[in-house]
């Protein structure tokens, strides 16, 4: 199979690949390798896989049509895996801009070049954010996500609705994946398992908002990765939305085992060895106390299930980060 991922020097996009072109698929990466976290670990992360005979890398950036339409002219993907965004619900407090471009035009012009070049089924990122004041736990993909708390949240419910209708207007199989927290190996450094990590082995305080009783769905990144692969596996058909009859579906992808933040620390402090300072802040704007995801319809139609413990996951990234930091 012919497959286009975006965002393929990024943390899920890179373990994608990885599994992508061992299973024996035909891969072509697109990313913009830009600077929002140290761009040294994306080229660590493309390195592992870089001179595959099957891969061939593109450095570009969504929002960019013709390097888009370029991308799907020389792969002429069967399958498209997009991931490539402006992440983090923080920074959109202070950098709208880049959400709008990177989010909203960039996945219009992934949407319209799929739907030019017939692409058999597009699998795209979305995020619990999306489901932002709703406190119902938990969170099914039949809730009302109309009150996101951040532009991030906002910006991938917009994705949810654009795949929706080039779905039902040109029957492009689309399935957005909600996901949960990701961590795990060669994860992002914004995120709070590297700052942790980081700042326990250097004898730093951590911040930890909400005075450390944020609720997470931790999902480790083979979870993650098993189960995008076994949703890009299964195509919507016409009909599959019950609504419009569109080729059209989307799932929570999430460990269904939500965690305490504060334990979360105590199993990485545990791991590393050391013991932290925490400065228990008020919750940041933006944030939601607790996440947890409905898992059950990804399980009905796939088969997929997590299977990655907490503890186990905490253990196999600590001993990634100790190699990492050559620590």
């Amino acid at each position: 199979m012919r497959i286009l991922v975006t965002g393929a020097a990024g943390f899920i996009g890179a373990a994608l690949v990885e599994r992508l072109l061992a299973r024996g698929d035909a891969v072509s990466g697109l990313d913009n390798h830009n600077d929002y976290y140290d761009p040294a670990l994306k080229e660590a992360r493309l390195a592992r896989f870089a001179d595959h005979r099957a891969y061939h890398h593109l450095r570009a950036d969504v929002s960019d049509a013709p390097a888009v339409e370029r991308a799907f002219a020389e792969s002429r993907p069967q399958q498209v895996i997009h991931l490539a965004a402006q992440a983090g619900v923080r920074y959109s407090l202070t950098h709208p801009e880049s959400y709008i471009q990177s989010n909203l035009v960039g996945f219009g012009h992934v949407l319209e070049t799929c739907r030019r070049h017939a692409v058999g089924h597009l699998v795209y990122a979305s995020s619990s954010s999306v489901y932002g004041a709703n406190r119902k736990l938990p969170f099914a993909v039949d809730d009302a996500v109309d009150h996101p708390l951040s532009l991030y949240a906002a910006s991938k419910r917009a994705n949810e609705l654009m795949a929706h209708a080039y779905s039902h207007l040109y029957a492009l199989p689309t399935t957005g994946l909600r996901f949960f927290t990701v961590y795990g190996p060669w994860g992002r450094p914004d995120m709070a398992p590297m700052l942790f990590a980081e700042r326990i082995l250097r004898g730093e305080p951590i911040d930890v908002f909400n005075q450390g009783h944020h609720r997470r769905d931790f999902t480790y990144i083979d979870d993650i990765v098993d189960g995008v692969l076994r949703v890009l596996d299964h195509a919507p058909a016409a009909g599959a939305d019950p609504a419009s009859g569109a080729p059209y579906r989307l799932y929570n992808i999430g460990n269904d085992a939500p965690v305490e933040l504060l334990r979360f620390i105590e199993l990485l402090e545990r791991e590393l060895g050391r013991g932290v300072e925490k400065r228990l802040l008020p919750m940041q704007p933006g944030d939601v106390e607790s996440t947890w995801a409905d898992i059950e319809p990804l399980r009905r139609d796939t088969g997929w299930a997590p299977s990655i413990a907490i503890e186990d996951g905490i253990a196999r990234f600590a001993a990634w980060f100790r190699d990492y930091r050559h620590l």
